[in-house]
């Protein structure tokens, strides 16, 4: 498993490891967002995703493992002229408030199935009533492959993984499929993905 001074290694160096552009498929749930949302972007890395939500003018807090990562997320936005709340948190055991986010971004973030358990819990706490979880993950049709992701099965989502572990929310969006990534060195060629769009009710 890795742990949070392995991501530290990998994230030392001026290169953004997965891009400074956002998930596309982040990107194209924009027309869901208005300016002044409450979001939360999860193991957001180096901040690509939480600083294009911030230039929608979305009120965003970014949490990662890696402190490296949070202090390049946290002078990314600066460079960039957005407010962004950047934190070094565990999500298995982090203080997950309650009713507080109109739109949770869970994009990559592959966690042993015990603390994968622990965070959906901690998102379906944190979302208010009509808030939006946005989640892209590999699939177990990635394992092979050479595109990006982890090595451990276990780590993988699919479909059933979701309706289990987010029962109770409604499903706008929820696919399963091959996707071309283009975000940066880590993620690079034809990757098999699911992808949801949950609302709390």
């Amino acid at each position: 498993m890795s742990t949070s001074l392995a991501w530290d290694e990998r994230y030392t160096g001026g290169t953004f490891q997965f891009g400074t552009a956002p998930n596309e498929y982040l990107r194209a749930q924009a027309w869901r967002f208005r300016p002044g949302m409450a979001t939360l972007a999860l193991g957001d890395g180096e901040g690509r995703n939480g600083v294009w939500l911030a230039k929608l003018g979305l009120a965003v807090t970014t949490l990662d493992w890696s402190s490296v990562a949070v202090g390049k997320a946290q002078a990314f936005a600066d460079a960039r002229g957005v407010p962004l709340d950047a934190r070094q948190a565990d999500v298995s055991q982090w203080d997950w408030p309650e009713a507080q986010y109109d739109l949770i971004a869970w994009i990559y973030l592959h966690l042993p199935p015990e603390d994968r358990a622990i965070a959906t819990a901690g998102c379906l706490r944190a979302l208010k009533p009509g808030g939006m979880l946005v989640l892209e993950c590999f699939s177990p049709a990635q394992e092979g492959r050479r595109s990006g992701g982890p090595k451990i099965p276990a780590l993988l989502w699919d479909r059933a993984i979701i309706e289990r572990e987010f029962a109770g929310l409604e499903v706008l969006e929820l696919t399963e499929g091959a996707v071309r990534l283009d975000e940066g060195p880590r993620h690079q060629g034809l990757a098999e993905v699911v992808r949801c769009v949950l609302r709390k009710g």
